[in-house]
């Protein structure tokens, strides 16, 4: 069921407050400037470290069914034209992202929005930029049907290209206990149970578990302006974002301020309700300065801009050079560790075919 804006503003509002009322309590007893401890014990309260796993009870991750996972994401053959995988749009390289504004599925169709990254991403209460996919499960076995992604017509011909390639041991050995282990269900599942596995840990989790000397001046300085300014009331928790459906442009219009070439309503394209107008998943900031462009079109190539455009059309507030460069050095910390599994694909045949037997 779908929330109207209604309550994402409403629960913007309180988030915002709340986080204030707390910044002050913090700040009349020493926090201003980012001084110690008391500024770490106030990240806790709006930011939690990353687990060293994201399975859980309904989605685990037995490293049968991670193996086929991986095999898939980086498989192009499961595409319509042979040339598209799940990396094409989150390349190990680029941290999960493809550096374009918007990313390119089969047959070169540009796709409505930028891709977002796949690390950290199972953490997200939604998946896509409308929220319009629960998990990365469901993104998976989806987004093999997509008419701008894999391309693929039905359900059946991404099953009967998986026969054909010889997968169907896998999945057997990935399902154990299914009666017909070869599912685009599990096809999601798979997936999800490799991408689960795609945790980045930053020096930022170092410090929030309580190593003050992971972070440096600036970026302790940067942490507090991100908190004091009202950064937190979206990018908050495990993800430094990613748990919330916001408008953006609550001050302003967005796209007079990012230059957009087209108005995307966001949401509202899936609800046709008009409080759910320009309303979009709100990022998680977890490897942001590696992930560029920025927002939903990757109309913004900079981080600084993006810290300013933020500011602005969120906040109603506007960021010193300064304060936009120590918010800078902090995201920074943010920048995690690539997983040693999405370093190297997979062995596959270096050209797909598109005939099936």
């Amino acid at each position: 069921m779908f929330r109207s804006h209604d309550s994402y503003e409403k629960a913007f509002c309180y988030r915002l407050l709340l986080a204030l009322s707390l910044f002050s309590v913090v700040a009349s007893l020493g926090a201003e400037g980012g001084k110690e401890p008391i500024l770490l014990e106030q990240a806790k309260q709006f930011f939690k470290p990353l687990p060293e796993t994201m399975a859980t009870a309904e989605f685990p991750t037995p490293p049968e069914r991670v193996s086929l996972g991986k095999r898939l994401f980086f498989d192009p053959r499961l595409s319509a034209d042979g040339m598209i995988s799940c990396a094409t749009c989150h390349r190990p390289a680029l941290y999960g992202t493809d550096a374009l504004p918007r990313s390119i599925g089969v047959e070169h169709r540009v796709n409505p929005r930028n891709a977002p990254t796949v690390l950290n991403a199972a953490l997200q209460d939604w998946q896509h930029w409308r929220g319009d996919r629960a998990n990365v499960e469901e993104q998976a076995s989806k987004s093999v049907l997509g008419h701008g992604s894999f391309g693929n017509p039905n359900e059946e011909a991404v099953l009967a290209k998986l026969r054909a390639l010889g997968y169907t041991p896998a999945f057997q050995s990935a399902f154990p206990e299914a009666n017909e282990p070869l599912t685009l269900e599990n096809f999601g599942k798979a997936i999800g149970a490799y991408e689960r596995t795609l945790v980045s840990p930053s020096p930022f989790d170092n410090y929030l578990k309580g190593n003050t000397e992971a972070l440096g001046p600036q970026a302790k300085k940067g942490l507090g302006i991100f908190i004091k300014t009202g950064c937190i009331a979206c990018h908050n928790g495990v993800g430094v974002g990613g748990q919330a459906l916001r408008k953006f442009g609550i001050k302003k219009n967005y796209w007079q301020a990012t230059g957009s070439e087209v108005v995307d309503e966001g949401r509202y394209s899936i609800t046709q309700n008009q409080t759910d107008k320009y309303v979009f998943k709100v990022p998680s900031l977890r490897n942001v300065a590696m992930t560029p462009p920025y927002f939903h079109d990757g109309s913004v190539t900079t981080l600084p801009k993006a810290i300013r455009i933020m500011a602005q059309v969120q906040l109603g507030k506007t960021l010193s050079q300064q304060q936009i460069k120590a918010i800078m050095v902090f995201l920074n910390s943010l920048t995690g560790e690539l997983p040693a599994d999405f370093q190297q694909a997979p062995l596959l045949p270096p050209k797909a075919f598109n005939a099936l037997p």
